[in-house]
């Protein structure tokens, strides 16, 4: 039952048994006021009775006296009794008014004529004792008829109060019956009212009220602290504290949902910052190592529960080399088939798990791991993969997740199109598109560099020119032609390998810098690679093409001259080892100090 319900049952039982309780007081009241009137009314009518058989018996006494002994203050008293007789008749009268039963206003009248008869007499022998007949007055007085009278007035005044008293008496029991009987009620609706208003405090108030208010209250502290992990005991009760009780377990559900949602959100938010930082980062990279740096770093910080490798395509479109890894995951393949992968035959994610009835990509093994691969694409081209494999004991990844992966491979995606595009616009800028050499720009560009280095380490410089080129596309093509040009640059990349840089100077004549070498040290590796071009066969669609040689010429800085001179006195040595018949080297120190020509055997 509701607390209101029951409240309002105590109020109405209170309000009832204290109207009781009063009615009931009223009535023992009034009941001890009827007591009260009719012990008055049984002492008034016991003085009157008293007062009627003592007025009696003094005036028979007085008379008597008189007659006897004759003193006038014996007259005088018995004269005095004689206005007795009007308060004998004022005390009757009094009787009357009280009211009495029907014997007591019979005795009253036999009374007062019994009384009137005895003063008759006594008034006769007093006045015969006053005319001289003593005897006679005497006789009258204590004779057996004055007797009789006197003791028939007594005898009925007996009676009329014994009648008073036993129904006095009666009216009086009554009375305090009543009166009890009312106080009786009265005590015990106070004593009911007292009871329900204690068991009002302590069922109600206490039990059903206070008690749960102080374990509520406690309760309702912690959660405005935000501390939802307190415990909100069941309350099946069907009232105000059972709805209080149901809206703390709602306010406490509703917190921990809003917690779960603040933090999901908060998380939402910081995996949102890592994604915009990973961008702008991914932006920046000038070389794919970097890109690949990048995408470890980030990766596991935004999705922490997903192990992965990062994939590139090669430029045939074939094969897919890994060049970066996090977490370590459980199939961390190096390289394999392009289409090894059903994400990049279907050009969308593919979950490769048993669970989800689908067919595994080749490139995984049946490894009891759920396998996620997510392909790069840029302009609509495959370019690399991204594959992700939930970690174990980890979270699966919720719609969000999957929708940021795919955006991030896009932005990887065309992050890597970007470096890619950069790479060949760099090569097409710099490199000679036949040879894959760098260019004349480049070389320029190199020996400005190499000028404006304060620290003049030393440099030499190889102009190489092929011998007799011309020759190779009269008779064989100009596909021929380039077939030797290109062997040669490979010849040229594969001798000075890190010790400098080859570059294609124009037509048939290239140029090699070698770093921190002196003249001497270049002689000697242009020679090398003279005698590695001539002594190397070359052939063309099944012809053999003939022997390639190679004319060399040598100078260095900043001993044998300035940086701004180092080209043109190579370009010099070139010349007049052309001039001396090709197939040499020359040293421009030699040719412009010593005037001489160094030639090879």
């Amino acid at each position: 039952m509701r607390i209101s319900a029951i409240t309002n049952w105590a109020y109405g039982i209170t309000v009832f048994l204290t109207v009781v309780s009063g009615a009931a007081f009223i009535f023992s009241s009034h009941s001890a006021d009827l007591e009260r009137l009719t012990v008055q009314e049984h002492l008034a009518l016991d003085d009157l009775g008293e007062e009627l058989a003592l007025g009696a018996e003094e005036t028979t006494d007085e008379a008597r006296l008189y007659v006897m002994r004759g003193e006038d203050r014996h007259l005088q008293a018995f004269q005095g009794k004689e206005g007795e007789e009007r308060r004998r008749e004022t005390a009757i009268g009094n009787i009357r008014a009280l009211g009495g039963s029907a014997a007591e206003l019979a005795a009253l009248d036999e009374i007062e004529s019994d009384a009137d008869v005895l003063d008759k007499v006594e008034e006769g022998a007093v006045a015969a004792y006053r005319s001289g007949d003593r005897l006679g007055a005497q006789q009258t007085l204590f004779g057996p008829e004055h007797d009789r009278l006197q003791t028939a007035v007594l005898d009925t005044v007996r009676r009329f109060r014994e009648l008073t008293a036993t129904r006095t008496e009666s009216a009086m029991d009554q009375a305090k019956a009543r009166s009890d009987f009312w106080g009786a009620i009265a005590k015990t609706m106070l004593g009911l009212t007292a009871a329900v208003f204690l068991a009002v405090l302590y069922f109600i108030l206490r039990r059903r009220v206070a008690l749960p208010l102080m374990r509520m209250t406690g309760i309702v502290n912690r959660l405005a602290k935000q501390d939802y992990e307190v415990e909100v005991p069941l309350d099946s009760r069907r009232d105000e504290i059972g709805e209080m009780n149901e809206a703390i377990h709602i306010f406490r559900e509703n917190g921990i949902e809003r917690e779960r949602l603040d933090a999901e959100r908060r998380r939402d938010q910081q995996t949102k910052d890592l994604i915009l930082q990973m961008m702008h980062r991914l932006q920046a990279c000038a070389a794919q190592y970097e890109l690949a740096e990048v995408v470890a770093l980030f990766a596991p910080q935004i999705f922490p529960n997903f192990a992965g490798n990062l994939y590139v395509m090669n430029e045939s479109r074939t094969m897919l080399t890994r060049v970066s890894t996090w977490l370590d995951p459980v199939r961390p393949e190096r390289v394999f088939p392009a289409n090894a992968c059903w994400g990049l035959r279907r050009g969308r994610p593919h979950v490769s798990d048993a669970s989800h009835n689908d067919i595994p990509c080749q490139h995984l093994d049946d490894q009891e791991v759920a396998g996620l691969c997510v392909p790069l694409t840029a302009q609509g081209d495959a370019i690399g993969l991204l594959y992700l494999e939930e970690r174990p004991q980890s979270q699966a990844a919720s719609e969000t997740s999957r929708l940021y992966l795919e955006l991030i491979a896009e932005n990887i995606g065309l992050a890597v199109a970007n470096l890619q595009l950069r790479d060949k616009l760099t090569n097409l800028a710099v490199r000679d598109a036949l040879t894959g050499l760098f260019n004349r720009r480049s070389l320029d560009e190199a020996l400005n560099r190499y000028a404006r280095d304060e620290a003049h380490q030393p440099i030499v410089c190889m102009m190489i020119d092929i011998d007799h080129f011309k020759r190779f596309n009269d008779e064989h093509g100009h596909d021929a032609g380039d077939e030797v040009m290109r062997y040669v640059a490979q010849i040229l990349v594969d001798t000075v390998s890190t010790a400098g840089t080859a570059y294609r100077f124009g037509g048939e004549e290239f140029t090699v810098l070698l770093h921190e070498a002196t003249e001497e040290e270049g002689f000697q590796l242009a020679e090398q690679i003279r005698s590695r071009v001539l002594a190397t066969p070359l052939a063309h669609r099944g012809r053999v093409l003939g022997a390639v040689s190679i004319s060399v010429g040598v100078a260095s800085s900043p001993l044998a001259g300035s940086i701004a001179t180092l080209l043109s006195r190579a370009d010099a040595a070139l010349l007049e080892a052309k001039a001396a018949g090709r197939n040499r080297t020359v040293s421009a120190s030699i040719t412009f100090g010593e005037q001489a020509i160094k030639r090879s055997s």
